[in-house]
């Protein structure tokens, strides 16, 4: 077994502040290109059966931020749900999977331009496969892919001709890929990595997916080189999330489940190695309040670090490795000392 080095998690950094001339967190601009895209706010909504539907699609781009459809749903139901979308002419993608032309054919006929090969394991010979002919069918839709942990598995979907690639395994909340496989490599590092790849070769957008668990860890992981966010968890469990709000233990709760879960699988009828779990996650209300945070978390972080823009972070940003100690002392701490 070959040792490839050490590899940092987002709690193994700090975002260093900087000299800032900055008035308002209000001037700071948000925007960035994702290939052809541009999203005022970069964050993508995960194409999860319980975070991403019609709604949530909906949501995420009166925000300024892009929903990916989900595709665990027939065929007729995703293109229903397609057509609703194109209509109201707002931006969004859908998830496909892999060896599905016909499907693929009649997504394209109803105006979809941005598709993303879902998979979990992004650097796989089928996959890419799969990207080279949506590349050679469709010259001008953007082609999202993923997800990967590695520059290798990062330059062959690029060189396939992916607009933008997930970038980051193992480290999603209803994931457990990483107990179950023993693979997976921490998502900072893996962005970092990517990024010394991308610059010197390729165009392609890292979208950083996997292991964000707030506001911090997604302005680390610009800072680290993301393009753009996808997230998942805190996302579920708001009022645009797909399912049902119900009653548990006195809790108002919507259920939150990894798509290699049992319960993902069983009911869309692909039972393979579980992979996920299935939970419940707190009632939030309106995602608007989630995504306006986010945005004020993000201004903050530029702020902190002197930049006017989102898409200068990375040049100018600089970080330091912390002890576990630190995210103690991180987190609010009133009235734990004497």
């Amino acid at each position: 077994m070959n040792f490839l080095g050490n590899s940092l998690c987002f709690d193994d950094i700090l975002l260093v502040p900087r000299h800032s001339s900055i008035k308002s967190r209000q001037d700071i601009k948000l925007s960035m290109n994702i290939g052809s895209i541009n999203l005022d706010l970069p964050i993508i909504a995960s194409p999860m059966d319980t975070v991403c539907d019609v709604d949530m699609c909906y949501a995420m781009a009166r925000h300024g931020g892009m929903g990916i459809l989900h595709r665990y749903m027939s065929n007729y139901d995703q293109l229903k749900k397609v057509k609703q979308l194109v209509d109201s002419g707002i931006g969004f993608g859908v998830a496909i999977g892999i060896n599905n032309e016909s499907h693929v054919n009649d997504l394209y006929d109803c105006g979809v331009r941005c598709m993303l090969v879902d998979t979990a394991n992004g650097h796989n010979s089928y996959v890419i496969e799969t990207v080279k002919r949506l590349r050679q069918s469709f010259s001008d839709i953007h082609i999202m892919a993923g997800n990967v942990s590695t520059q290798e598995g990062f330059a062959h979907l690029a060189n396939a001709g992916a607009n933008s690639i997930r970038v980051g395994i193992g480290g999603g909340s209803a994931c457990i890929t990483r107990i179950v496989t023993g693979h997976g490599v921490p998502t900072l590092s893996s962005i970092m990595k990517c990024k010394t790849w991308k610059d010197s070769n390729s165009d392609c957008a890292i979208i950083a997916d996997g292991g964000i668990r707030s506001s911090g860890d997604i302005v680390k992981a610009f800072a680290a080189g993301a393009d753009a966010v996808m997230l998942g968890s805190m996302l579920a469990g708001t009022f645009e999330s797909p399912g049902k709000i119900i009653d548990h233990n006195g809790r108002r709760v919507k259920e939150f489940r990894g798509m290699a879960s049992f319960e993902a699988q069983k009911e869309n009828n692909k039972l393979s190695v579980v992979e996920g779990i299935s939970s419940f996650i707190e009632y939030k209300g309106s995602v608007d309040n989630i995504l306006n945070s986010i945005k004020g978390g993000i201004s903050s972080g530029c702020s902190y670090s002197g930049v006017d823009r989102l898409s200068l972070l990375h040049k100018f940003s600089s970080y330091i490795t912390v002890s576990s100690a630190s995210l103690s002392e991180s987190i609010p701490h009133i009235g734990k000392r004497s």
